[in-house]
């Protein structure tokens, strides 16, 4: 019995020392069910410390925070416990049904793996009306709107969207990025420049707000029917002032992560009327004038000329087809040249199209060029108009004459003759010459002569110092990278330092610098500024990813910074970030 009895206290012990040696590798997630304006925090907890940490793609979502990683120890009835966290912070993208997968580590050199986890995101919900929640205060002080000039336009009728924030005068928004970029499937669109954001004052639902106009877009839509545009939407950092106040009486602001859209816009593009429309019409919506045009009316045979069938306005000059000219069988005519001078902003293209055709004639005579009609849709009557251009006479005054016309062996199968070349086409090339000789002057054994012979060699001895000095700074490959680096941050720098005093103009100083350091260091012009460009550039230069998001957060507070509250310490953080990350890049790049 006793034996029996021993045996089964060992059996307990080695449960109890397997049980608490097993080692624990799990997924915690703050809610399996959410909306999508929620936020979901997903921990990944074990109980023993590991190495090679692996999360999932996270895919359907956006990571708005993390990995934050927590480490603690405790002792309990006399056994260590151990426990390690890395959390993150998720946006959903879209409403559905997703699978959170499995993230992996490597403990002790075994492989453990977390069990997927199903995560159901549903529409917006409505959060609680609470005055003192930070979240619910910035949800009531931001708002995202997609402005349309017009919801029911004609096919190929130009409308505008322009996107804006708008922000309280109680609240602030000191960080963005863009999440979900607006699509235009059905559309043909070209978006304006916008060289900085600039506050403005006006007013929301009647209560005044502050905004920047984030993105202007011109869209021609090119089909009929109702027209989805996607939404754009971003993720914010917003300042959120609390009832907290600092020693001075200052109220104290805290920060909250806040995503925003802009709502899916329908546009019901209607269909052109088919009462008047002409047999001739190519698809030209808008304004133009049309003029058909010839560099000479008078010319001698095989002699070209110009012939330019051009359209101007406002429409959609890229969308449709210049008329064809047709021209008599004794005039040789070359496939047109096609140019476009057009420039697109808020009300839509603007400028000229044209096709510039080469003409020949081959025989004297009078060739007439006939009338050309060029019909569009004027979306300020709604109606369809025509110009026709005025016929045009070519006077070919010398050349052989047509006398071949009438005999079917001497045309080709289009009745097209050969072009007859002119016996003076190269007597613009002179044959003689006027050559004079070249006045010399006495330089032999003159001080300019001596001097020349001799300072070379008293240079030989400065060469070879300088040389070995220069080695020498060369071979300090680190000291050069950094000396480099300091030099370019205080040239660029050097403005935004002098403004520290005065908030906005230190945010514009130092956002050019930023731009003026890129400019220099990349060879890339200012229109190539974007965040998705600055990030492939400097990831292809092999500059770390996390100086990369230091830099292209910079570029962002700049543009924000104005209208965010901000102290001269803020402001100094910002200036010694921008130093620092120069000076990285400058050392890492390549």
């Amino acid at each position: 019995m006793k034996s029996i009895k021993h045996i089964g206290i060992v059996l307990v012990l080695l449960v109890s020392s397997v049980t608490f040696a097993q080692v624990k590798f799990e997924a915690k997630v703050s809610k399996t069910k959410l909306g999508i304006n929620e936020r979901l925090r997903v921990d990944f907890e074990m109980n023993k410390d590991g190495d090679n940490f692996n999360p999932p793609s996270f895919s359907n979502f956006t990571v708005v925070g993390g990995p934050n990683q927590s480490v603690s120890k405790s002792w309990v009835n006399g056994v260590s416990q151990f426990k390690k966290t890395y959390s993150y912070f998720l946006s959903p993208k879209s409403q559905g049904s997703f699978t959170l997968n499995q993230a992996t580590i490597e403990i002790d050199g075994e492989l453990y793996k977390t069990t997927p986890t199903k995560i159901t995101v549903t529409s917006a919900v409505s959060k609680p009306k609470d005055g003192n929640n930070a979240d619910y205060i910035a949800s009531e002080n931001i708002h995202l709107v997609a402005e349309v000039s017009k919801a029911n336009p004609y096919l190929n009728e130009a409308i505008t969207v322009i996107y804006k924030l708008y922000v309280s005068t109680e609240t602030g928004v000191s960080n963005w990025r863009e999440i979900n970029s607006p699509k235009y499937s059905d559309f043909w669109s070209q978006n304006i420049d916008i060289k900085g954001l600039k506050i403005q004052n006006g007013t929301y639902e009647g209560e005044p707000y502050r905004y920047v106009v984030l993105r202007k877009t011109v869209l021609y839509p090119q089909k009929t029917g109702k027209l989805k545009i996607e939404p754009l939407s971003l993720d914010l950092t917003v300042d959120v002032a609390t009832n907290r106040r600092d020693i001075f009486g200052g109220r104290l602001m805290t920060q909250v992560h806040k995503t925003v859209s802009a709502g899916e816009r329908i546009i019901n593009v209607r269909q052109l009327p088919e009462n008047g429309r002409p047999d001739d019409f190519t698809g030209a919506v808008g304004d133009f004038d049309f003029k058909v045009t010839t560099s000479k009316t008078e010319l001698k045979a095989s002699e070209s000329l110009d012939l330019n069938v051009q359209v101007s306005g406002n429409g959609n000059l890229k969308l449709f087809e210049l008329p064809q000219v047709v021209l008599p069988s004794s005039l040789e005519v070359y496939e047109p040249e096609h140019n476009e001078n057009v420039r697109t902003n808020l009300s839509g293209m603007q400028g000229d199209i044209s096709d510039s055709y080469t003409v020949v004639p081959q025989f004297k005579g009078k060739y007439p060029i006939p009338s050309i009609s060029f019909s569009y849709f004027d979306v300020k009557t709604e109606s369809y108009k025509r110009i026709s251009s005025d016929e045009i006479i070519v006077d070919v005054t010398q050349g052989p004459n047509n006398v071949a016309a009438t005999t079917p062996s001497a045309t080709t199968g289009e009745n097209k003759q050969a072009v007859v070349l002119n016996k003076d086409h190269f007597a613009f090339i002179k044959t003689k010459t006027n050559l004079e000789p070249v006045a010399s002057s006495h330089f032999f054994k003159t001080k300019l002569f001596w001097g020349s012979l001799i300072v070379p060699f008293l240079m030989i001895p400065l060469a070879m110092v300088f040389r070995k000095q220069k080695a020498v700074r060369d071979a300090d490959v680190t000291g050069n990278k950094i000396r480099k680096a300091d030099k370019l941050a205080k040239k660029y720098l050097s403005e935004a330092k002098k403004a520290l005093n005065n908030k906005e103009a230190f945010y514009i100083a130092l956002e050019k610098a930023l731009h003026n350091y890129l400019k220099a260091k990349l060879n890339i012009e200012t229109s190539e500024f974007s965040k998705d460009r600055i990030q492939e550039l400097l990831t292809h230069k092999q500059v770390d990813a996390s100086v990369v998001s230091d830099f292209t957060s910079l570029l962002e507070s700049c543009e924000l910074a104005r209208y965010t509250p901000s102290t001269r310490e803020t402001m100094q953080h910002d200036f010694d970030k921008a130093a620092s990350t120069i000076s990285l890049i400058d050392k890492q790049i390549r």
